[in-house]
């Protein structure tokens, strides 16, 4: 397996990701997706809010076993259109060899929000 971009980011690069812990608090179906994927509502803490993602996680969680879940989100990229959906923060996960994502997340509940460093 090859890494697709080994140019090393700078430190100040990597400070300026801001990647943070958020529960999933509404998990619909996306069939305008051309991939199959769930719109997803999550609660970033006081200081983000509530913000609006789409995943392609739908081999591998049901929309039950997603809500209340905390994942970590990376929530200043620029929102992107996705048909007529509008995506806020991109929700993180390890990408198998046949394209299904395994969320990141916390192993304890901690308050939403929090960046990781």
């Amino acid at each position: 397996m090859s890494i697709k971009n080994e140019t090393p980011l700078s430190w100040e690069e990597f400070e300026r990701v801001e990647m943070r812990v958020g529960t999933i608090l509404e998990v619909n179906d996306f069939p305008e997706a051309r991939k199959p994927a769930y719109q997803l509502t999550i609660d970033f803490g006081a200081l983000l809010g509530i913000r609006k993602s789409s995943a392609q996680i739908t081999r591998r969680y049901t929309k039950q076993e997603l809500v209340n879940r905390q994942i970590v989100a990376v929530v200043n990229f620029p929102k992107k259109q996705i048909g007529k959906f509008n995506s806020e923060c991109l929700v993180l996960g390890a990408v198998d060899e046949q394209g299904d994502v395994v969320l990141l997340f916390p192993d304890f509940k901690i308050e939403n929000g929090l960046r990781i460093a």
